[in-house]
C-alpha cells in the first residue's frame, strides 16, 4: 500500500468522504440486513442435540475468528475508522443474533425455558435487553439451562463490549500511528 493510498480520511476532499461514509453505511446496513434475514430464515427449529450444540459452537469460533479478521482489515485498511465502523456491524449483529437463535431453540425444545413462549423476534428481542442491561422482566430464564445460557451471555457481552471494543479501537490507533509515520504494514 503506498503512503498516498494510506492518506487519512480527514485530508480527503469532502466529495471523497462523503462517497466513502455513504458507502461504509451502505455495508454496515447490508451487513445488518443481511443477517436478519439468515436469522428468520435459516431452519434452527430441529431439537436441541449434538448436532445444534457442535453447530452453536462453530458459531461461536467463527465469531472468534470473525473478530479476529475484522482486527487484521482494520490494521491494513487506509481508513481504519470507517472499517472499525464496519467491524462492528458485524460483530455486534453476529454476537446477538448467536444468542437469539440459542434461545429460541432452546425454547423450542424444552418449551417453558422462559416465562413466556419465544417467537424468533421475541428471543431477539430478549437478547438485546439482556445484552444492554435493560432488563424489562416481561420475559426471563425461568429453568437452569436457560439462566445459564443467559449467564453466558451478559459475561460475554461484558468481553464484547470491554475487549473486543478494545481491540478495535486499538487496531484503529495501531493503523493510525502507522499511516503517520509513513511505514507500510507488515506481512502477517
Amino acid at each position: 500500500m503506498s503512503i498516498d493510498a494510506a492518506r487519512h480520511y480527514r485530508e480527503l476532499e469532502p466529495r471523497q468522504r462523503r462517497r466513502l461514509l455513504l458507502l461504509t453505511t451502505l455495508r454496515a446496513t447490508v451487513t445488518v440486513i443481511v443477517l436478519l434475514v439468515l436469522f428468520y430464515t435459516l431452519p434452527v427449529d430441529r431439537p436441541l442435540d449434538r448436532l445444534n450444540a457442535l453447530w452453536f459452537l462453530t458459531g461461536f469460533l467463527v465469531f472468534a475468528a470473525a473478530v479476529a479478521w475484522q482486527v487484521y482489515a482494520i490494521i491494513r485498511s487506509p481508513y481504519p475508522s470507517l472499517r472499525a465502523i464496519e467491524a462492528f456491524s458485524v460483530v455486534v449483529p453476529v454476537f446477538l443474533l448467536m444468542f437469539a437463535g440459542a434461545y429460541y431453540v432452546m425454547e423450542t425444545d424444552q418449551p417453558g425455558s422462559f416465562t413466556m413462549p419465544l417467537t424468533r423476534t421475541d428471543a431477539l428481542y430478549f437478547t438485546v435487553t439482556v445484552f444492554v442491561t435493560v432488563g424489562f422482566g416481561d420475559i426471563t430464564a425461568t429453568t437452569a439451562p436457560s439462566r445459564i445460557l443467559v449467564t453466558v451471555q451478559m459475561v460475554a457481552g461484558l468481553v464484547l463490549v470491554g475487549v473486543v471494543a478494545r481491540l478495535i479501537v486499538s487496531a484503529v490507533q495501531i493503523n493510525m500511528r502507522r499511516m503517520t509515520s509513513g511505514t507500510p504494514p507488515k506481512e502477517p
